[in-house]
């Protein structure tokens, strides 16, 4: 399940953010930038590539906040940006050039940040993940992990739902290949969103 729901921000916080209230805005990203950098490390695989989509998530976040309407979350609002952030890296000429020089996927193994029991099915999970294509990897976590229905990610992707549908059932079966059970994949994805 996605890590922005389990973050709030205090209404005072974002009324100064809007005011331009520097205080505000690093709270924001105190909040709020574990979740858009494990987002962005999880589509994307590259931490200079998550590290570029925080700096463009929270530059946007800064210079928008004061249009933000409030009808949703502003963790919802935050998500959006480093999503279509994540995506603008994916669908990059440097990124495809990048690839092509590099193969497949030209970065390493994403390491994940916190020991424990589940350390295991974490590092399987992870080098799982990274046998997937960009785009499958992306649909599986938008779908799986952030919760967007095929719609949504067809919208985001410029595609069609049924193009997020079989990619997600591509990603599936690759990560049944690869890991085993649905149920341990899922307790594996679980793991992977603390980090």
């Amino acid at each position: 399940m996605s890590a922005f729901p389990d973050h709030d921000i205090d209404a005072e916080v974002l009324a100064g953010a809007r005011a331009g209230d520097r205080a505000a805005h690093a709270a924001l990203y105190e909040t709020f930038g574990d979740p858009v950098y494990t987002l962005a490390l999880r589509i994307l695989r590259s931490p200079a590539a998550a590290d570029e989509v925080l700096q463009d998530t929270f530059v946007e976040v800064i210079r928008s906040i004061a249009s933000f309407d409030g009808r949703g979350p502003c963790g919802a609002w935050i998500r959006r940006i480093a999503v279509n952030k994540s995506l603008m890296q994916l669908r990059s000429p440097w990124r495809r050039q990048a690839r092509q020089l590099g193969g497949r996927d030209s970065h390493p193994a994403v390491e994940p940040q916190h020991a424990g029991e589940d350390m295991p099915l974490r590092l399987d999970l992870d080098k799982a993940l990274g046998e997937l294509s960009e785009r499958a990897r992306a649909v599986l976590w938008l779908h799986d992990v952030e919760g967007y229905t095929h719609q949504e990610i067809g919208r985001l992707m410029g595609r069609s739902s049924s193009f997020s549908k079989s990619q997600l059932a591509r990603a599936h079966a690759r990560l049944k290949a690869l890991l085993g059970e649905p149920e341990e994949t899922r307790t594996c994805m679980h793991a992977l969103t603390s980090c």
